[in-house]
């Protein structure tokens, strides 16, 4: 059919990035390059699988079909092609905020058991990199849509908070009602966030001001007075900004954490860590 690996890559990289530019980076290719690949990847399949607009590129249906099963065959066929040595090291993948204090704990513990290396890896990705192979298992936050053949275990949920700019009036405040975030405009992490319009009442959400694709440029976006932002407790504790306040949302939803991992054919310890994790958490660390 003239469909080589390349062109599946290049798709995988343009559908994950939604733009043509930061996916032409991530495959070290330049964007002409990439957008022949895609333009002969649909003549072969003979449909569009990309809507193209000079801001931003979106998925047809035949793209998400698409998507949803290479994201999960293309991982597989390349640690079939190009295996890494066995147990080299375990894999934590997480895309922002590591928590703190069990995992530290359970990955010296497994490290103890197993006599494997624990790496901790951060990915800019919705799945931490977990459903491309590279990681053995993701820690995320929010809810998390697990594709295909992978698998999720929750472990706790955490309380909200909400961040404010110091030069905004909010700033003063001790707290605000979830319903009361409504009526301000929101700063959104697409990538790696944990809140999502959907939250709200579908008859009283609030504008979105600003949409990032990390917790860096979300965190300055705030702190710029661009809006509101909403995230779990433990960043109050461990992401401090001179320039953002942390208020309490009492009557907030809560937010899971959660392990997610290959259903099959993952890393052979994949199991006994999250064993590790669920005994720590039932524990209390």
């Amino acid at each position: 059919m003239g469909i080589e690996l390349h062109h599946l890559r290049g798709f995988l990289a343009v559908a994950e990035e939604r733009h043509f530019t930061r996916a032409a980076k991530r495959l070290d290719v330049t964007q002409p390059t990439l957008s022949r690949t895609m333009r002969r990847l649909e003549a072969v399949l003979g449909r569009r699988l990309l809507e193209r607009t000079t801001r931003q590129v979106t998925l047809t249906s035949d793209g998400e079909a698409l998507y949803g099963q290479l994201s999960v065959l293309m991982p597989r066929l390349e640690a079939a092609l190009w295996p890494e040595p066995e147990d080299e090291a375990f894999r934590v993948g997480f895309a922002w905020g590591f928590p703190s204090p069990w995992p530290q704990m359970v990955i010296a513990r497994f490290e103890a058991e197993t006599g494997l290396s624990v790496s901790v890896q951060r990915h800019d990705a919705k799945l931490a990199g977990v459903d491309r192979g590279n990681c053995d298992v993701a820690v995320l936050r929010g809810r998390v849509t697990v594709p295909p053949g992978m698998q999720s275990t929750t472990l706790l949920h955490e309380r909200r908070i909400v961040a404010v700019s110091t030069r905004s009036e909010l700033a003063e405040r001790e707290e605000m009602s979830w319903q009361e975030i409504a009526d301000h405009h929101l700063v959104l992490n697409e990538v790696s966030g944990t809140t999502n319009l959907d939250d709200w009442p579908g008859d009283r959400r609030p504008d979105v001001a600003v949409v990032c694709r990390n917790f860096d440029e979300w965190l300055e976006a705030v702190a710029a007075n661009k809006g509101l932002g909403v995230v779990p407790e433990f960043v109050g504790r461990q992401h401090v900004h001179t320039f953002v306040s942390f208020l309490e949302i009492p009557d907030a939803p809560m937010v899971p954490l959660q392990l997610v991992y290959p259903e099959h054919g993952g890393h052979r310890k994949v199991g006994r860590f999250v064993e590790m994790a669920q005994e720590a958490v039932e524990r209390g660390f």
